[in-house]
């Protein structure tokens, strides 16, 4: 096996639709271990809500309990995942992801409604709502009405220090969020696409 050490590959030319092939067909590309991987997605994980509660009505709650790492046989994290503190949610690395948030309510009442959100912070203090949506739920008493509802967004990581996220709802009276250890119902899927 032969080494080449560069520290720039360019294109030909200066058209910038010129590409660069790497490998030929059936052929395996692989980095050695321990090599930060730029060429794709180098991170995925997801989270979820470990119990189901009773929501408190009123204005906006931060889901900050009961969350743990997705470790159900057959399911995974790919590189460095995220840390979590009080329903916080820190990112390993800069660069761009995929937020999502899948949330999973349940009621007994005729109508009610819960509002979801991905809140984000840039100075690690200030949150504002980036995602927004409904879960409405509709059914005759005690049939206990359901709904899921997923909402999502990119975010744009340039300091991992500052830029976080965390997932709230706000309902105007109690409703069930379900949450359970081994099933995503209530849930968070983080995915890094790219440099920032």
């Amino acid at each position: 096996m032969s080494t080449i050490k560069v520290s720039t590959i360019s294109p030909l030319g200066t058209d910038a639709t010129k590409t660069i092939t790497v490998g030929e067909s059936a052929g395996v590309i692989q980095a050695a271990s321990g090599v930060t991987n730029n060429l794709g997605i180098a991170m995925a994980d997801q989270w979820r809500l470990s119990a189901t509660f009773s929501a408190t009505t009123g204005s906006d709650v931060v889901i900050s309990s009961n969350l743990e790492r997705v470790d159900t046989a057959g399911q995974g994290t790919l590189g460095s995942g995220m840390t979590e503190s009080s329903g916080v949610f820190t990112f390993p690395s800069t660069g761009i992801y995929l937020v999502r948030y899948g949330i999973y309510t349940f009621d007994n009442a005729i109508w009610t409604y819960c509002y979801n959100k991905i809140q984000l912070t840039t100075d690690n203090s200030n949150y504002s709502m980036v995602a927004f949506g409904t879960t409405s739920m509709t059914g005759a008493v005690n049939n206990y009405p359901e709904q899921s509802t997923l909402i999502d967004t990119l975010v744009d990581v340039t300091d991992t220090t500052n830029v976080k996220v965390r997932f709230a709802y706000n309902t105007p009276e109690t409703i069930s969020i379900s949450g359970h250890t081994d099933i995503n119902k209530t849930y968070f899927t983080f995915i890094r696409l790219g440099d920032t």
